[in-house]
């Protein structure tokens, strides 16, 4: 499947797909350039993008697998990929794997969640399936039981585990909980989520003879996003070329960072999806540049569009639908997403700002939980398997909310977790 030019694949997009058409109505018919082009507006972008009535895919959908990335309202977030983009996307990321250590006849456990439209268990699986080294393939899942996976892993001598830090470090705590250990495993491959420093001596003590990595950084709706880069800073990636093209973009000016180590958010481009085209698409993270002619980058944490708190995602905008819905009074003059760790967990704490009178305002937390969870069910699954702290409500005027000293813009989203 080729890679298309950036000046043919606007001009198919524009041609194509409604969205891309509206999107780019008021730009020069020879516009080539991706910087000429917005950044797309997430909360558009996904009204467009629906299962009937769709208007951002460029044709009917005939042919495609469809997944499901996590929403927190009614309505998910579907993405859609004809079987060669499928295919391509999957062997260019199995490629990577090399660089996080895959070797050949490597045996690799694949503790990925399926089921429901989610991608992350047949993307591993598939990857695993076209990367250029030969390898054995372990299909067990994340929701297999431990008391079951563990014998599975042990007949075959596992020497790959791969999983989210949060199935990896369950399987590490039951192992040592029955007095057990996986001296086999050579290599651990996380994705999904961040791996935190106070979960490595876990993980170490389980799999006494295994090295942790990225196993890649990807989302079913941006696609490809960057191979892991050897080293003890899993955080860093290099971008998938000439697949995609990936931008950091100055928080206050909009414009793509040249240098290294400035922090921005993630936009991407990939050259390759016809479908349902990506252009600069906000992926909902931040990074910074280490290296920019290898394309080398670091991951620092979620951006506005999103958090993630443990294994769970959360759309910025969904979250604070929810909270105007449970407050009919509209007490509630201001919402911040606050991220932090401790005990080794993930925890949210939603600061809301209201008025002065205090009357009621435990009733309108309450509700404001129960709506999040009602909406988001994973959010309280975790919490009850002891993966993520219970959400919290805290109550704040609305002058002590977080800005942005530049700007005295609201912050959404602040990520108190430590990331070195």
């Amino acid at each position: 499947m080729p890679v298309h030019p950036i000046a043919e694949l606007i001009r198919f997009v524009r041609r194509n797909s409604p969205f891309y058409a509206d999107l780019y109505a008021a730009l020069p018919g020879r516009t080539a350039e991706l910087t000429d082009l917005p950044v797309v507006p997430q909360a558009e972008y996904w009204q467009a993008n629906t299962p009937r009535h769709n208007r951002l895919l460029t044709g009917p959908l005939t042919e495609a697998v469809v997944f499901k990335s996590g929403g927190t309202t009614g309505t998910p977030k579907f993405s859609f990929y004809s079987r060669d983009e499928w295919r391509e996307f999957t062997a260019s990321f199995g490629a990577g794997l090399v660089d996080a250590g895959l070797r050949p006849g490597h045996r690799v456990a694949d503790l990925f969640y399926a089921g429901d439209l989610y991608a992350s268990y047949s993307f591993v699986l598939d990857s695993l399936h076209r990367s250029p080294v030969a390898n054995v393939r372990l299909p067990i899942g994340g929701a297999a039981p431990l008391h079951s996976t563990v014998p599975t892993l042990e007949q075959f001598g596992a020497e790959v585990v791969a999983g989210t830090p949060t199935t990896l470090c369950a399987l590490a705590d039951h192992l040592l909980a029955t007095g057990r250990e996986l001296p086999d495993v050579a290599l651990l491959l996380f994705g999904g989520e961040g791996l935190y420093p106070d979960q490595q001596p876990l993980l170490a003590k389980a799999f006494p003879n295994a090295r942790v990595s990225s196993i890649g950084y990807a989302a079913v709706d941006a696609g490809l996003l960057g191979r892991p880069v050897p080293g003890r800073d899993t955080r860093v990636h290099r971008v998938f070329a000439p697949e995609t093209v990936v931008e950091i973009l100055d928080d206050h000016t909009g414009e793509p960072i040249t240098g290294p180590g400035v922090p921005g958010r993630v936009v991407v481009t990939d050259l390759r999806r016809r479908l349902m085209p990506v252009l600069r698409y906000p992926v909902g993270d931040r990074a910074e540049w280490t290296d920019v002619v290898t394309g080398h980058f670091r991951i620092l944490g979620r951006a506005q569009e999103g958090a993630r708190v443990g294994p769970v995602s959360l759309y910025t905008d969904d979250v604070l639908d929810l909270v105007r819905a449970a407050d009919p009074a509209g007490r509630i003059t201001g919402v911040q997403l606050v991220l932090r760790r401790w005990d080794g967990r993930d925890g949210l704490v939603l600061r809301l700002a209201c008025d002065g009178d205090p009357a009621g305002l435990s009733t309108t937390a309450a509700a404001v939980v129960d709506a999040i969870h009602t909406a988001r069910p994973p959010y309280p699954a975790a919490v009850a398997a002891g993966h993520v702290h219970p959400l919290s409500v805290t109550w704040v005027r609305h002058a002590e909310l977080t800005v942005n000293s530049r700007t005295g813009k609201l912050i959404r989203v602040i990520d108190e977790r430590p990331h070195a």
